[in-house]
C-alpha cells in the first residue's frame, strides 16, 4: 500500500473519519481518524483469502470502519463527529450517535463529560445503495471467542450439530494471548484469526494530553467478526453475551450507564439491523446466550471439566504489554472473584481451589470487599467489570452455602449470613436458571426450549 496520506486537520470541535482502504493482497484493512491535533491508523489483517471484491465483504468493512473509530474519538470527546466522505443514510447516523453516547457511558462519567449533545454529520447515502446480494451457506456459524466460560458454553452448545463452525479470534499482530488459544485449542474447531494493530499514539495518552478510558471493544470485535464471516461465506456470527450484560451497571441523575453496553441487547438489536440493511439480510448476528443468565451459563460450564484447567477470563491475562500479562489467574480482580462466585455452586471446592492455583479468591480475607459489591452489600457499587449483577451473585453465594464441601468456608460463611441478614429480597436461583426475556436467535440455530420464546 501506499504510504500515510495526509488530510487537513479538522476543526478542534471535530473528530473526522478520513479514509478506509483495503488490500486485496494482503487482506489488509486500514483505517484512518483525525482530530484537530493528530491523525491516527489502525489495521486489521484478515488474510488474502475471500473474495475481497464482493459487495458485501465491503459493506462489512465499512461497518467496521464507522465502529472503530470510537478507539480515536475518545482522545478529545468533541462534540461533533465528522463521517467525511462516507456516504450514511439518517438511521445509521442515529446508529452511531447512540453507539458513542451509550458505549462510551463509561468513559464520560469518569472523565466528567456529558456526551449526549454529540451530534454526527456527513453526506447522505443515495436511496437503496447499500443492498447487497449477500448468499452464505447454512449451518456455517463464526464464534467469536475469547476463552472464558460464555464463548465456552456457546461452542460446546453449537459445535456438535454445526460441524462447519469456527471460532474467531482477534489479537495483536505477532502476538496471541494464551488464555484464547489454550482454551480454543479443546474445542478443536478451526480458528479465523484477525490482527488488530491500534495506533500507538493512543498508548501515550498521558503525554500527549489525551481522555482516556473505557471503550465498546465488544462491538469492534463483533463488527471485524462479520467482515470475517462475508469472507468466508458464512450465514452467522454468534456472540455470547447473556441477560444481565444488558443490567446497567449504574444509574445517575436518570442516566443508565452500562460498562457492557455492547454486550447488551440493546446494541445487538441496534446492530444487526445495520448489518441487513447493508451486508444483508441472510447474515444473522445474534448472542446465543442472550436469555441466559451467568448462573445457567456456569451451570453449563460445570459439565465441562475438559476446560476447567485452560479457560481463563482474568483481564491480567489479556494485557497488551505481553512482559505484564498474567499466565495463570491473578485472584484477587472483580473478574477473579465474580467467575470463583458464580461456579462455587456447581464445582467442587477443592477443583476451584486448583484452577486458582491453590487459593480461591473466596476463601481470600484481601477480597473481602470486592465480594461485597459483586453482592450489594454496603455502599460500593457495582464494578465496572463485565460480572453478573447482584440477584446472580446472591444466588451463586446462596447455592454454594448448602454445598458439604463448603460448610468450613469463613469468608463465604461470613457473606451468606450477610446476605441472609439483607433487607432485599433473596433471589430464586431456580428461576435464573430458567430462560428470561426475549432473544434473537434465529429459529435454525436455536434450541428446543426457546423456539417459543423467539421473536
Amino acid at each position: 500500500m501506499a504510504g500515510r496520506p495526509s488530510f487537513p486537520m479538522p476543526p478542534p470541535d471535530q473528530f473526522r473519519y478520513d479514509s478506509v482502504d483495503i488490500d486485496p493482497a494482503s487482506g489488509g484493512v486500514t483505517l484512518r481518524y483525525s482530530t484537530s491535533e493528530h491523525t491516527f491508523v489502525e489495521r486489521f489483517t484478515f488474510g488474502a483469502d475471500g473474495n475481497w471484491d464482493h459487495p458485501a465483504v465491503r459493506a462489512a468493512v465499512r461497518l467496521l470502519f464507522l465502529l472503530a473509530g470510537v478507539s480515536y474519538y475518545k482522545t478529545t470527546a468533541a462534540p461533533v463527529i465528522d463521517l467525511g466522505e462516507l456516504p450514511s443514510t439518517a438511521e445509521e447516523r442515529a446508529f452511531i450517535t447512540r453507539y458513542y453516547v451509550e458505549g462510551l457511558g463509561e468513559f464520560a462519567y469518569r472523565n466528567g463529560l456529558d456526551l449526549r449533545a454529540v451530534r454526527v454529520v456527513g453526506p447522505d447515502a443515495a436511496p437503496g445503495s447499500a443492498k447487497t446480494d449477500y448468499d452464505p451457506a447454512p449451518g456455517t456459524p463464526l464464534i467469536p471467542f475469547g476463552g472464558g466460560i460464555d464463548s465456552i458454553v456457546t461452542v460446546a452448545a453449537l459445535a456438535a450439530d454445526h460441524p462447519e463452525a469456527a471460532l474467531f479470534v482477534v489479537h495483536p499482530p505477532g502476538d496471541r494471548f494464551a488464555a484464547i488459544e489454550d482454551a480454543a485449542a479443546v474445542t478443536r474447531l478451526p480458528i479465523f484469526h484477525v490482527t488488530r494493530a491500534i495506533d500507538p499514539l493512543v498508548r501515550r495518552s498521558d503525554q500527549l494530553g489525551f481522555l482516556n478510558g473505557h471503550v465498546p471493544v465488544t462491538a469492534i470485535v463483533t463488527a471485524a467478526a462479520v467482515v470475517a464471516a462475508a469472507l468466508e461465506g458464512r450465514d452467522a456470527v454468534v456472540l455470547s453475551n447473556e441477560w444481565s450484560a444488558s443490567v446497567p451497571t449504574l444509574v445517575m441523575d436518570g442516566v443508565a450507564i452500562n460498562h457492557q453496553w455492547s454486550k447488551g441487547d440493546d446494541f445487538e438489536q441496534q446492530f444487526q439491523r445495520l448489518v441487513e440493511g447493508t451486508v444483508g439480510t441472510r447474515l444473522s448476528v445474534f448472542s446465543y446466550l442472550r436469555p441466559r443468565t451467568e448462573l445457567w451459563v456456569a451451570e453449563q460450564f460445570a459439565g465441562r471439566s475438559e476446560y476447567h484447567h485452560v479457560f481463563r477470563s482474568c483481564n491480567r491475562a489479556f494485557h497488551q504489554d505481553p512482559a505484564r500479562r498474567l499466565d495463570d489467574w491473578c485472584g484477587t480482580c472483580d473478574k477473579c472473584c465474580f467467575i470463583d462466585l458464580v461456579l462455587s455452586p456447581y464445582v467442587a471446592r477443592t477443583e476451584l481451589e486448583a484452577i486458582f492455583g491453590g487459593t480461591e479468591p473466596l476463601e481470600n480475607p484481601v477480597n473481602a470487599a470486592r465480594f461485597g459489591a459483586l453482592l450489594g452489600l454496603g455502599d460500593d457499587q457495582r464494578p465496572f467489570e463485565c460480572v453478573g449483577d447482584v440477584d446472580e451473585c446472591r444466588a451463586a453465594l446462596l447455592l454454594a452455602a448448602e454445598r458439604a464441601d463448603r460448610k468450613d468456608g469463613r469468608q463465604l460463611q461470613r457473606l451468606h449470613d450477610e446476605v441472609a441478614r439483607a433487607s432485599m429480597a433473596q433471589p430464586d436461583a431456580n428461576a435464573l436458571l430458567a430462560p428470561r426475556g426475549l432473544h434473537h436467535i434465529p429459529e435454525r440455530y436455536a434450541p428446543a426450549d426457546l423456539l417459543v420464546r423467539a421473536r
